[in-house]
C-alpha cells in the first residue's frame, strides 16, 4: 500500500551532538576492500571510489590492500581490486601493492602500526587478530562503514518516491556488518580504536550523472570507475527514485583523508537486538550506538565505544568529486 508517511533517518532517532572532529590519521594505512564495481548492475562502485580517493590523497602511506568477500565473492573482488590498482598505479607512477587473505595485513601489522580502512565485512581483520593477538597493540584505528542508531531503517529513497513499491522503494542492509557478524562482534570487543562513518553519514550525499560526467573527463582510472558506476546509478534512478546514489564507503575514506569535514560524537557500540525494530517476525541484531552515560544495554553480544562520525559540511560532495578527479 502507498505509504503517507515516509521513513527517513530524520524520524524517530536519538539525537547525538556531533562536534567537529580534530583527530588526524597519521601513519601507515592499509585498506581492506570488497571492491566489485561493476560485477552487476546493482554491485555498488563505493569501495573503488573510496579507494581511488585513498590513492590520489594519501598513496604514499598505503601500506597495502588486502580483499575480503562481500558485494561478491572473493575471486570477483580480487580481480576488480588488482585491476583498478593497477590502473591507479598507472595514473600515480607508484606501485599499490595488492595482497591475498590475511598473510599481508598480518605482515603489515608486525612491521608498525596501521590505520586499517575497513571497507568491507571485518572478516580479515578479526581472522589476524584471533590468530595474533599481540598484534592488537599495533592497530592504530580502525575506520569502518558500518553501524546505526536503535531504529534506523536504512531507506534510500527517503521520501523522495518514485521507485519501485508503489514509490516506496527498497530497504537496505547494514551490509559490511549483517556479511560477517561474527568478526564484528568480536572486533568491538577487542577494544581497539573504532570509528564508524555508517550509512547515516552518506544518505544526504548524491553522485549524480553530471559527477560521473566529471570522473569520466578526468581520464585514467577515474574514467574506469565512473563507466563501471552507470548501471548502479540507473538503478538508484529507476528503482529507488533518486537522482543519484550515496557512496557509502567513499565517505570512510573522506573522513581518513580530511576528518576536519566530519562532525563526530563518542558512542557506547554494542552487538546485540534492536528493541525499537520488528522486521519479518524478528527483532534484527545490529551494531548499535548511543550516546551518554546509559545503562548496559541488554543482552549485548559484544560491547565496546567507538567515534559515531554521521554529520558531514555542507560541502563535501564537490570536494570529493574534485578529490576524485585529481
Amino acid at each position: 500500500m502507498p505509504i503517507e508517511k515516509w521513513r527517513t533517518g530524520d524520524q524517530g532517532l536519538a539525537q547525538m551532538v556531533f562536534v567537529p572532529e580534530n583527530m588526524e590519521i597519521a601513519g601507515r594505512l592499509w585498506i581492506d576492500t570488497d571492491a566489485a564495481c561493476g560485477h552487476s548492475a546493482r554491485t555498488d562502485p563505493d569501495d573503488c571510489l573510496a579507494v581511488a580517493l585513498l590513492a590520489r590523497a594519501t598513496g604514499d602511506r598505503i601500506a597495502g590492500i588486502s580483499t575480503v568477500a562481500g558485494n561478491a565473492p572473493l575471486d570477483v573482488v580480487e580481480h576488480t581490486t588488482r585491476e583498478l590498482a593497477e590502473r591507479l598505479s598507472a595514473d600515480l607512477g607508484r606501485t599499490l601493492p595488492v595482497r591475498s587473505g590475511t598473510q599481508g595485513l598480518t605482515a603489515a601489522l608486525e612491521e608498525g602500526p596501521l590505520t586499517v580502512v575497513a571497507l568491507g565485512p571485518l572478516t580479515n581483520l578479526a581472522t589476524v587478530l584471533d590468530a595474533r593477538p599481540e598484534l592488537r597493540s599495533r592497530v592504530a584505528r580502525v575506520v569502518s562503514v558500518m553501524g546505526r542508531r536503535p531504529g534506523h531503517v536504512f531507506h534510500p529513497a527517503e521520501g523522495a518516491g518514485g521507485g519501485m513499491l508503489l514509490g516506496h522503494g527498497p530497504i537496505f542492509r547494514d551490509f559490511n556488518f549483517e556479511m560477517d557478524v561474527a568478526a564484528a562482534m568480536r572486533t568491538v570487543a577487542l577494544g581497539v580504536p573504532l570509528t564508524l562513518v555508517p550509512y547515516d553519514a552518506a544518505r544526504r550525499i548524491e553522485i549524480s550523472a553530471a559527477d560521473l560526467d566529471r570522473l569520466t573527463a578526468a581520464g585514467g582510472a577515474a574514467a574506469w570507475v565512473a563507466a563501471r558506476s552507470r548501471e548502479w546509478l540507473a538503478y538508484w534512478q529507476r528503482d529507488i527514485g533518486r537522482q543519484g546514489f550515496s557512496p557509502f564507503d567513499l565517505l570512510a575514506a573522506a573522513y581518513v583523508v580530511e576528518p576536519r569535514q566530519f562532525g563526530c560524537a563518542e558512542v557506547q557500540a554494542w552487538v546485540g537486538k534492536d528493541l525499537t525494530l520488528f522486521v519479518l517476525f524478528r527483532r534484527p541484531t545490529a551494531l548499535l550506538v548511543r550516546q551518554g552515560a546509559a545503562a548496559r544495554p541488554e543482552k549485548a553480544q559484544a560491547l565496546g565505544s567507538a567515534r559515531y562520525c554521521a554529520d558531514v559540511s555542507s560541502d563535501i560532495k564537490s570536494w570529493l568529486v574534485e578529490g576524485l578527479a585529481g
